[in-house]
């Protein structure tokens, strides 16, 4: 490989890019493979910029092509799609160098074994640079089952929905009140000249513009702060933790909930458990950091099984996380658009369902059960939670704070973008003490 400099960078990132959008692999299990081949932390992030800003935007790019060639390249020749995608994020909207962006695209393509295109990549980022990129339709690059169920579900909403999951989301923080207030926190960040803000009606969040190495961040290692986005945030306040409280965290990987509620209230009986052993690895690890890990049970277990992990205590309140669509934190996961499957979503309310009606049974009468997912699509939310309450004579939902969003039937909807949260649903459900 040449040893031009960027050309390392561009070349690592077209080859994660041709894995997700041509062969259906995971943007996280790319990058985790190819990130520690790089020893330079810019270049890592280069990349996962790029990746990120390609993923969010490639429906624009596919839009351009078509506009300027006769044959624009398909998957068949997906080398070449994505070293021009790769190029075209470079020139907007990253807006870096351009001859320096440029020039390294093109040497990445001869380091590619593409020498032969490489003038045809040349012609085209210099059209880019030259004209800009048409804006493209913003919905264009979704699957068309999926187009239809957000328009269907949040008509007056959906192109606002498009729009925001293109879009490079801010930098949450968690402020671990267990040590220190958020506003000596910002103060800390202040200090270290790195500009935040609070948010309203979230007790422990700092918004920060963009995103940014946790490592920079003052006491991150010691535990002082957690990166978590604000609508995830919100499920605590719904939680109210109290001393001696039984809370259970029903999938609680990778543990930002669980140790949010350890936060707000040291003194919980939690139990945090979830189906994959390897998950609850990473629970651990993050509530070390956190300095939480005392007296958290954590149980490898599926929750809807409860004969084999419950030990016939009920809880006083139950997290119900549901695993879900993501189709809310697309801007976050864009890969996600390219991986669903129509057929999955049917899946995922059935388990879904599952998961809610085994956990009911492990609740105290009187006890809450918060149920959330980061999906915003109806049969999801809405329609699983509607279908619940009519099967399940002892559960009643309550109504919630306008603050978490529209709402939606029992509960609330935030959608992406919203507040500058993710796309997040809530609904808290308690169970009513029956008489005779």
């Amino acid at each position: 490989m040449t040893t031009q400099p960027g050309v390392a960078v561009r070349v690592t990132a077209v080859r994660i890019l041709d894995a997700v959008l041509h062969r259906g692999r995971s943007l996280r299990a790319e990058l985790g493979d190819a990130l520690p081949a790089l020893d330079d932390p810019r270049d890592r992030a280069l990349v996962e910029t790029l990746c990120f800003t390609v993923l969010r935007q490639s429906g624009r790019y596919a839009a351009a092509l078509s506009a300027w060639m006769p044959k624009p390249p398909g998957r068949r020749d997906g080398l070449l799609r994505t070293l021009l995608y790769v190029g075209f994020a470079q020139l907007d909207p990253l807006r870096l160098p351009a001859h320096a962006a440029v020039a390294a695209t093109v040497e990445a393509a001869r380091s590619l074994g593409r020498a032969h295109q490489a003038g045809l990549v040349n012609a085209l980022l210099r059209r880019a640079q030259r004209e800009g990129l048409p804006a493209g339709d913003t919905a264009g690059d979704w699957p068309g089952w999926l187009r239809d169920r957000i328009r269907a579900d949040w008509p007056g909403q959906a192109d606002a929905v498009f729009a925001a999951s293109m879009e490079e989301p801010p930098l949450w923080l968690r402020v671990n009140r267990r040590q220190g207030t958020r506003e000596d926190y910002l103060a800390r960040l202040h200090a270290a000249g790195i500009e935040a803000e609070p948010a309203p009606h979230a007790a422990d969040a700092l918004r920060l513009p963009g995103s940014m190495p946790v490592a920079v961040l003052p006491g991150f290692d010691s535990g002082a702060v957690s990166v978590q986005d604000l609508s995830a945030q919100c499920v605590a306040d719904l939680i109210a933790p109290a001393p001696g409280m039984r809370v259970l965290d029903a999938c609680a990987a990778p543990g930002g909930k669980t140790a949010h509620l350890l936060e707000r209230e040291p003194a919980l009986r939690m139990t945090a458990l979830d189906v994959d052993a390897r998950r609850l690895g990473r629970i651990r690890d993050t509530l070390q950091r956190l300095q939480l890990d005392d007296g958290v049970r954590l149980l490898a277990a599926d929750g809807t099984d409860t004969a084999a992990w419950w030990d016939g205590e009920p809880f006083d309140t139950i997290l119900l996380d549901a695993p879900c669509s993501a189709t809310g934190i697309i801007r976050r996961q864009p890969d996600v658009r390219l991986h669903r499957r129509e057929s999955d979503i049917q899946a995922l309310v059935a388990l879904q369902a599952r998961l809610l009606d085994a956990l009911w049974t492990t609740l105290a009468p009187g006890g809450a059960l918060v149920y959330a997912t980061c999906s915003i699509l109806k049969d999801e939310n809405q329609r699983q939670i509607e279908a619940f309450l009519a099967r399940t004579p002892d559960a009643v939902a309550e109504p919630l704070p306008a603050h978490l969003g529209h709402a939606d039937g029992p509960g609330r909807q935030r959608l992406p973008g919203e507040g500058d949260g993710d796309g997040f649903y809530y609904a808290r459900l308690v169970r009513a003490r029956l008489t005779a």
